[in-house]
């Protein structure tokens, strides 16, 4: 199955700020929490068009009250990416990128669907894991600087680690069935404990999982039958 839009991402608020200031998100990136546990598609569509209208106006009508950033630690964070990059083209022996990459995509495929069961996302996350441990070791074989794919499918490779371990650690967490979280071993939805938004956040090079209330709307939560 291919994923073509998302269910969750950066939480943002209706004008697309989030808790970074500075930072808006809105549309596949961002999280406004106005679809409930299962966006369909054409909706994702809809709240890129209406809540990137709202976040241009806010970052507009912001833009005045900004203070130039400090150019020193912008300086040394881009020095510091620069020799992150330079080390990955510069290596010659390893472990190849498209192994772990394929590795990752058999591990969310098996473990990670929508049918899901506690053992084997314990495997999965294992697995996910043991990727992320090693991805410093791996090489490219493209070396140049201009239009380097290979670079950044590898870059890619390192966010797609992060998210998939955070996906895997907020569904095993998560005992119920809900929306396109469908598991064997909790079949039914737990309102009373997982009402609640997962928040992840990452903190010392580890994903730690909070939980934030619902805000409900006018309609009351029910079951869908069908």
């Amino acid at each position: 199955p291919g994923q073509h839009y998302s269910m969750g991402g950066v939480a943002s608020s209706a004008d697309g700020s989030t808790p970074m200031p500075g930072l808006y998100a809105a549309g596949e990136c961002a999280c406004v929490s106005v679809h409930g546990a299962n966006r369909l598609g054409g909706n994702s569509l809809l709240e890129t068009v209406v809540f990137g209208k709202l976040s241009g106006a806010a970052i507009a009508a912001t833009l005045g009250d900004l203070k130039s950033p400090d150019m020193k630690a912008t300086e040394a964070a881009l020095a510091r990416d620069r020799e992150r990059i330079d080390s990955l083209i510069g290596r010659n022996k390893g472990e190849h990128m498209m192994g772990i990459r394929e590795e990752l995509r058999s591990a969310m495929f098996n473990h990670f669907g929508v049918f899901r069961e506690e053992e084997s996302m314990k495997e999965g996350l294992a697995t996910v894991m043991n990727l992320k441990r090693r991805l410093p070791d791996i090489y490219i074989d493209n070396k140049g600087h201009v239009f380097n794919y290979a670079l950044i499918y590898a870059l890619e490779l390192e966010g797609m680690l992060d998210i998939a371990g955070t996906l895997a650690l907020g569904a095993l967490k998560r005992r119920e069935s809900r929306g396109a979280h469908a598991r064997s071993d909790y079949t039914t939805r737990d309102d009373e404990n997982f009402l609640v938004h997962t928040m992840a956040y990452l903190r010392d090079g580890e994903t730690v999982l909070e939980y934030a209330p619902v805000t409900l709307g006018k309609f009351p939560v029910k079951e869908r039958t069908y």
